[in-house]
């Protein structure tokens, strides 16, 4: 593993993370590079997705993040962010208040990883998710949840992290998902 170096994201660290999906976040998959990683903050009941473009997801992701309210975990290798992880209090996440959840206030969420291409392989995601879950119980989480897929065809579909790394890292399955995904959990206190 690389002298990776994980950073929660703040406002100073804006200029970092744009730099992130600019630039390398996907270069091997361009059709994803408009997200900036804004879907898991943006609310469904409000905001149709489909409709919503590159600039304006990187414009709301800024305002989230300058104003507090996107969290996660950004990865570097020297001055560089070579991978993210989108990880919060499950508050923060508008698209889950339909979710039946009886702890919510707190529960910390943990929803996509991007892990820069020539870094794949290398331990960037267990570094995230190790960080992240850090993160989520200075936060005062008692719990943390994803909602990885139980198989995934490339890195792509990968983006919720692979079921093997939560699994490995002491998570538990709690519920299957509606479709090829599951429901994990971790206490963090």
């Amino acid at each position: 593993m690389a002298d990776i170096v994980c950073k929660p994201l703040s406002p100073e660290l804006l200029p970092d993370y744009l730099a992130f999906f600019d630039d390398r976040a996907f270069t091997d998959n361009p059709r994803w590079a408009g997200c900036y990683c804004y879907f898991p903050l943006h609310d469904p009941r409000t905001t149709e997705w489909s409709k919503r473009g590159r600039d304006e997801n990187r414009a709301a992701v800024s305002g989230c993040i300058r104003g507090g309210t996107a969290r996660g975990v950004l990865a570097y290798d020297g001055g560089q962010v070579i991978g993210w992880c989108n990880a919060g209090p499950w508050s923060q996440y508008p698209m889950l208040a339909d979710v039946p959840e009886s702890d919510t206030g707190r529960l910390g969420m943990i929803f996509c990883f991007v892990v820069a291409p020539a870094w794949r392989g290398r331990g960037v995601a267990r570094a995230l998710l190790g960080a992240a879950c850090d993160e989520l119980r200075r936060l005062g989480m008692a719990a943390v949840q994803a909602k990885p897929l139980k198989s995934a065809a490339d890195a792509a579909a990968a983006h919720l992290g692979p079921l093997e790394l939560y699994l490995s890292a002491g998570f538990t399955v709690v519920r299957d998902g509606d479709d090829d995904d599951v429901f994990v959990r971790k206490a963090l206190v």
